[in-house]
């Protein structure tokens, strides 16, 4: 089993706004891989309390893995790439790559998306849009490497050559 958070990034969620629906739809996607959401918080659009959270999630909480999702956008409010690259340690450059390129499949506007990916201490971190659709469509595209590089960070698993 993986340990996952999902971390919304709304500041109309915060007030109770709006529904979070992109969070049950990350829910009853990692679940296809194992995972199980046990920690679960919506924050405002404020860089500060998104890294907080990060922070909280990988240091304190000891998860596997966090999805951040919305936020990923040009208005001035959208800061959870910053939030993210201010908390990890390294880069995973090629999840956001093909989240873009698929999505891009699709619409062209997935070349605005500022999406990020990284690790920290033993933790993965993916920025996931705010739309619903486009979770469970991004999921999909990169859910089945997730498993491997998990398990590697978690050391339950070895190199990737045979």
């Amino acid at each position: 089993m993986y340990k996952v958070g999902i971390i919304t990034a709304s500041d109309k969620g915060s007030r109770g706004e709006r529904e979070d629906v992109s969070a049950g739809v990350i829910r009853e996607e990692v679940a296809k891989i194992k995972g199980e959401v046990l920690e679960y918080s919506v924050v405002p659009d404020d860089r500060e309390l998104i890294q907080a959270k990060l922070v909280e999630f990988t240091d304190i909480k000891k998860l596997d893995l966090i999805f951040t999702t919305g936020g990923t956008g040009f208005s001035p409010r959208d800061v959870t790439p910053e939030a993210t690259l201010a908390v990890i340690d390294r880069l995973v450059p090629g999840i956001p790559e093909i989240m873009r390129m698929e999505s891009y499949r699709i619409t062209p506007k997935a070349v605005l998306s500022r999406a990020t990916a990284g690790i920290r201490k033993q933790t993965l971190i993916i920025n996931l849009p705010g739309s619903p659709k486009a979770v469970r469509e991004n999921l999909g595209w990169i859910l089945p490497a997730l498993p491997h590089g998990l398990d590697i960070l978690k050391g339950t698993a070895s190199e990737c050559a045979r």
